[in-house]
């Protein structure tokens, strides 16, 4: 049952942009902030809220920027190089980071990522300021495409991308690592009794969430075509904690299942009413008292497996 609504869901992602070729934007940023998502439902397995995980997003997008400035316009060299300064970042960052725990932990994120995004809209000269920067065309293997072409090929790269890396943070999940990041949150003190490097797990689980982040600005930067500050707002990286918790932790899909219904949702809401606030809002809150697993609990338990 679960691997058939699985290909159902594939087909229809992968045949929505031909139904309805005005999907295909909201579908790519949707997927783009799912990595992203997905990087913060990492931390959320070892009980840590981060809520300024909207900086590793945003420190990906102006990399790519930068490399195509220098003369860098390759889909596949922008994407591994957007994605490896986030990771570096988040090496970086998380080796502080990593000695707090709860608001304290949540709080310094939050303040990081504003100390970014004020650096961003204030260096004119380096980052643009509040303009933000023009990102031209990738080739795409290559090939000269035109906007439209690019768009389409970047939607279903993202899809592959989906794919293969959600397999491979499975794996992560599902490893020795993965399970000593959950018990990180359930017992941390007998964990450093086994003798397990706590700060170790925590550094390699930021790390590997930063990266996914960087995936996902990667992602969003190209498609949009334009890079601003407000990529590492405080409300993008709130964004993201919302699209985790709302698509559930408990596996891989639940990011971008909730990054998905969210887009959707709001791009509908905003078409119907100017009142587009209340159908969210409303909606967030059906799926928060009756869904308390996420809407990938709902899948799960459908399938008759324990959400």
């Amino acid at each position: 049952m679960r691997a058939a609504l699985f290909l159902v869901a594939l087909a229809a992602l992968a045949l929505a942009p031909i139904a309805a070729p005005w999907l295909q934007f909201v579908l790519t940023l949707a997927v783009a902030k799912g990595f992203a998502a997905l990087g913060v439902a990492v931390l959320l397995r070892g009980g840590l809220i981060s809520i300024g995980h909207a900086m590793f997003y945003a420190v990906s997008a102006y990399a790519i920027a930068f490399l195509a400035r220098a003369g860098l316009n390759e889909f596949v060299v922008l994407l591994v190089l957007g994605t490896l300064a986030s990771a570096v970042t988040g090496l970086i960052v998380g080796a502080f980071l990593v000695r707090y725990r709860a608001i304290f932990f949540a709080m310094l994120n939050l303040a990081m990522s504003m100390v970014l995004y004020a650096l961003l809209s204030k260096l004119y000269g380096i980052t643009g300021g509040t303009d933000g920067l023009r990102l031209a065309v990738p080739r795409f293997f290559g090939m000269t495409l035109d906007k439209a072409s690019f768009d389409t090929a970047l939607y279903y790269a993202g899809l592959v991308l989906m794919l293969g890396v959600g397999y491979g943070v499975q794996r992560y999940l599902a490893s020795p690592l993965g399970h000593a990041l959950a018990a990180v949150h359930t017992n941390e003190l007998r964990l450093e009794y086994l003798g397990v490097p706590v700060r170790i797990v925590l550094l390699i689980a930021y790390t590997v969430s930063a990266a996914l982040a960087g995936i996902g600005g990667a992602i969003a930067a190209m498609a949009i075509g334009h890079i601003l500050p407000e990529f590492a707002f405080w409300t993008a990286s709130g964004h993201l904690v919302l699209v985790a918790v709302l698509g559930g932790i408990g596996g891989v899909a639940g990011p971008f299942i909730g990054s998905l219904f969210l887009e959707v949702l709001h791009t509908l809401a905003v078409s119907v009413t100017d009142a587009w606030n209340l159908i969210i809002g409303v909606a967030l809150i059906g799926v928060i008292f009756f869904l308390p697993s996420g809407l990938y609990g709902l899948l799960r338990r459908r399938s008759g497996e324990p959400a």
